[in-house]
């Protein structure tokens, strides 16, 4: 089973692509990551992508793919793939089915989170962690049990994103739907869309994944 995960920040993509990895074995392609991991590792397309980036510019769709190219042949047959942040425009939609073919792969399922902007900002604004062990909190829905003390290690310093803030989700909100705008006519067009509600718990949402990836 080879899947997209499509939703704003914050929706809860990142969680349930980490579930899907200790539950069912698949295999999460983010290609921020991809991109860190090949530059440290020095491959021929790290190094391009370095100096590209040392530069100041903007990873092109051929090194993107040729890192997907190289991701897909090292992953076993029986391995599926979650693909986060990619594609991300029409030309690396129809990139990415190449791709799988080239790989005897297929695109079988493109999920999209959906949320409510404002619940959603009020979800991320709220959120901080522990300094010490990173335990996460939420100023309403998950306050420590103790005001001002870590509920698992008990140190009393926390901290939050600088871009938890409003305005900025709601710029990043606004980038989302001006990013995946394109993409979704194109796999609608195929049939591979469905929309999941994401302002439930992680336990109702990864419940509906699984019966999409079991169905």
């Amino acid at each position: 089973m080879n899947i997209i995960l499509l939703g704003p920040p914050g929706a809860g993509k990142g969680t349930q692509a980490h579930r899907l990895v200790d539950h069912h074995g698949m295999r999460q392609l983010s290609t921020g990551d991809m991109l860190r991991a090949a530059v440290k590792a020095g491959t021929p397309v790290g190094k391009q992508a370095k100096a590209i980036m040392d530069a100041g510019e903007l990873v092109s769709d051929d090194i993107v793919s040729a890192l997907i190219d190289d991701e897909l042949a090292a992953l076993p047959a029986d391995t599926g793939a979650i693909f986060d942040g990619y594609p991300r425009t029409r030309a690396q939609a129809e990139q990415l089915d190449a791709l799988l073919a080239k790989h005897g792969r297929k695109l079988d399922r493109v999920i999209e989170l959906q949320v409510d902007e404002e619940a959603l900002v009020d979800r991320i604004t709220g959120r901080f962690t522990c300094a010490a062990c990173g335990e996460g909190y939420h100023d309403r829905h998950k306050p420590p049990q103790t005001e001002g003390v870590c509920d698992k290690c008990g140190s009393t310093e926390f901290k939050r994103r600088p871009d938890d803030n409003e305005e900025t989700v709601r710029h990043r909100m606004e980038v989302y739907r001006s990013e995946t705008a394109p993409i979704l006519p194109y796999y609608e067009e195929q049939g591979l869309v469905v929309r999941i509600d994401g302002m439930g718990s992680i336990e109702e949402v990864s419940s509906s994944i699984d019966a999409l990836l079991e169905g």
